[in-house]
């Protein structure tokens, strides 16, 4: 009897487990008002710190009408405990979510997925309650929420921040419905309500780098934040995890430029150490014969070592047809645009080599060396249209990870 009593205690202690270390996909949508003020880098920083999960997917959302309206009408059943709270978000995201009324132009959501055990928990209590009296820094909407009640009790101001889900079922009713719309009303949102369209006016691509994802940390989200120094909009955002065919083609103009560059470090280097070795003077003629020869193997190491930092494979150890398969390192792809956009970000990230950045600059504060340094952005407005082809921030990936958990 005793031993059959144990044996029910251990099942339910296993049952429990297994529950607990069940995989969820959790939401956070960043509202139009966190994004326009430059809030985007704290609450990504925030969400992956504290929670500790995998960022899955982001996209950016210029919702329609339909859309606005389905999901403002699932709020008003989505709360039942607080039915006030449920009326409140659901005006909310009617008023704040629209399309512009007088020029029919769209406003920025973002939609962030995150995967890990008891992820919808975990989003929420990072995100904090919607209630009066927020105070401190301990949750997203007490930095970045506001909730003002008059002496009557009538909410006169309210600020979510974000919206999240409450529970699963909540998570799995609200990503369906987004992914919905994922490709009609999510990509590159360069029309948006609060994106100039004038003269001079540029677009250029960020990708913030595998050593920023090798465990959930807060140094996506602050590299964010310094780059909003630049004034500029974020009007797309992906994240991808690059395959060597992609990498090889992103960095193919590089590759011919190390080959040469080598060179004349090998002649250097290999002259001075067989002058040594030696105890004879080498010729130039003949160390420039060694770099010509030796150079471009140099060279290409060094962009092979390049292709691996960012997909985690080497080109010449994976076969040509398995070069389109998913690299095994993260990134995350954002598109900027505004008034000289390419020269502003490449100013902020500062000089490709950390040890020569300015103080303040996203490569002194995260970089390591020329290589891990943080973070890559385009360098003329031409090579970043070729650049965001090539990772193809319009790609949904939201429909895919939604059909993963949920069915199609």
């Amino acid at each position: 009897m005793q031993s059959g009593y144990f044996a029910r205690i251990v099942g339910r202690a296993k049952r429990k487990q297994v529950s607990f270390m069940a995989q969820e996909l959790a939401f956070a949508l960043i509202n139009p008002y966190t994004i326009s003020k430059s809030r985007t880098g704290g609450v990504i920083g925030r969400l992956m710190s504290r929670t500790g999960l995998e960022l899955a997917a982001a996209r950016m959302f210029g919702p329609s009408q339909e859309l606005v309206t389905r999901y403002a009408d699932s709020l008003l059943t989505s709360n039942q405990a607080e039915p006030e709270f449920a009326r409140l978000l659901s005006e909310y995201v009617r008023k704040n979510y629209a399309p512009d009324a007088a020029t029919g132009r769209r406003r920025r959501v973002i939609l962030l997925m995150f995967e890990g055990e008891n992820a919808i928990q975990k989003v929420r209590e990072a995100t904090g309650h919607l209630r009066a009296g927020w105070v401190g820094g301990e949750t997203i909407r007490d930095t970045y929420g506001d909730y003002v009640e008059d002496e009557s009790g009538k909410v006169t101001y309210f600020e979510p921040a974000v919206l999240v889900a409450p529970s699963v079922e909540r998570a799995a009713s609200v990503l369906r419905l987004w992914a919905e719309y994922s490709e009609t009303d999510g990509g590159i949102m360069d029309q948006s309500m609060d994106v100039s369209d004038s003269e001079g006016v540029q677009s250029t691509l960020v990708l913030i780098k595998p050593d920023n994802f090798r465990f959930p940390s807060v140094r996506p989200g602050h590299i964010i934040d310094l780059l909003s120094r630049s004034g500029l909009r974020i009007v797309g955002l992906r994240k991808i995890a690059m395959t060597v065919a992609q990498a090889e083609d992103f960095y193919g103009p590089v590759r011919a430029i190390l080959h040469e560059k080598f060179k004349q470090i090998t002649a250097q280097r290999a002259g001075d150490i067989l002058e040594k070795a030696l105890n004879v003077e080498i010729p130039e003629n003949a160390k420039a014969a060694v770099g010509e020869q030796i150079g471009p193997i140099v060279g290409e190491h060094q962009f092979e070592e390049i292709v691996k930092f960012m997909t985690g494979h080497r080109p010449s150890q994976v076969a040509e047809a398995d070069k389109a398969k998913t690299g095994s390192e993260n990134c995350l792809a954002l598109i900027y645009k505004g008034m000289s956009a390419v020269e502003k970000i490449r100013y902020l990230l500062g000089p490709t080599d950390p040890a020569k950045a300015q103080v303040g600059s996203v490569r002194r504060e995260y970089g390591s060396d020329i290589m891990v340094n943080a973070a890559h952005a385009s360098d003329s407005p031409e090579n970043a249209a070729r650049e965001m082809k090539i990772v193809d921030v319009q790609n949904d990936t939201i429909r895919d990870w939604v059909e993963k958990y949920y069915g199609t």
